[in-house]
């Protein structure tokens, strides 16, 4: 197996296995049995030796789920056990929950490789309160000086739409007003999820297709009252839409 910083090993550990056979497929000697069971102890405490190591192995078990979870790839998966890795080296994990911190480490990597998940889902996914999740992000930003990339609009704008089954031209419709949007700076420090969920409503308005704002709203994981505000705020700074 290659080497994966997702693991608490790094991949580099020893598996002795329990078949009784060797590499060739030979059956050992019973005399050997009592010799190979101690050094198949030994290895394993070698490898859970402190709480550091079971620390890792707990959160990369969580980090194993995720993947599956929300079909992460592998480059997100190595990018959050590295940035997970570097918390714990700088004792950020101490006295924190070692879910938020890993689903804060997932976020900013999913947020590095361009995949518009939200922190809200990923906390959701992980089975862990937003607040301490959104609380471990703020730690990590800071702490390990991480400079995150601006999420891209349309690929947010995409996503929603997809959720909420929109059709094609209103999912057209809405990238065209999103880049309008990005062009006009008026998507600076705003929500990307917020308000690609607030450009497909009105993408709908205009097409008319029929999708309430409860509707999209779930899909882009926002609440309606987030949706009805943004949706004044570029009202009135859109008039052509």
């Amino acid at each position: 197996m290659p080497g994966s910083l997702a693991r608490s090993d790094m991949g580099l550990s020893t598996v002795i296995a329990r078949s009784g056979r060797d590499a060739i497929g030979n059956k050992i000697d019973q005399s050997i049995g009592p010799m190979l069971e101690r050094l198949r102890t030994w290895d394993y405490r070698r490898q859970i030796h402190g709480s550091s190591d079971r620390n890792l192995r707990d959160a990369f078990d969580q980090l194993d789920n995720l993947k599956h979870k929300l079909a992460l790839p592998d480059a997100v998966v190595e990018k959050a056990a590295y940035i997970y890795r570097k918390a714990q080296e700088r004792r950020l994990v101490q006295g924190r929950s070692i879910s938020a911190i890993l689903t804060a480490a997932a976020y900013i990597a999913c947020r590095e490789v361009g995949i518009p998940e939200s922190l809200k889902e990923i906390g959701v996914a992980n089975n862990i309160n937003h607040k301490l999740v959104a609380k471990a992000y703020r730690v990590l930003v800071s702490e390990l000086e991480i400079n995150i990339p601006i999420s891209d609009p349309v690929k947010c704008v995409v996503k929603v739409a997809n959720k909420a089954t929109i059709n094609e031209k209103t999912k057209r419709q809405a990238i065209h007003i999103m880049d309008d949007v990005s062009k006009r700076g008026i998507s600076a420090g705003k929500d990307p999820m917020g308000l690609a969920a607030t450009i497909v409503y009105m993408s709908c308005m205009k097409t008319g297709e029929y999708k309430t704002q409860k509707d999209i709203a779930q899909a882009a994981g926002v609440t309606d009252a987030t949706l009805r505000n943004r949706f004044r705020d570029l009202r009135n700074k859109l008039d052509r839409y």
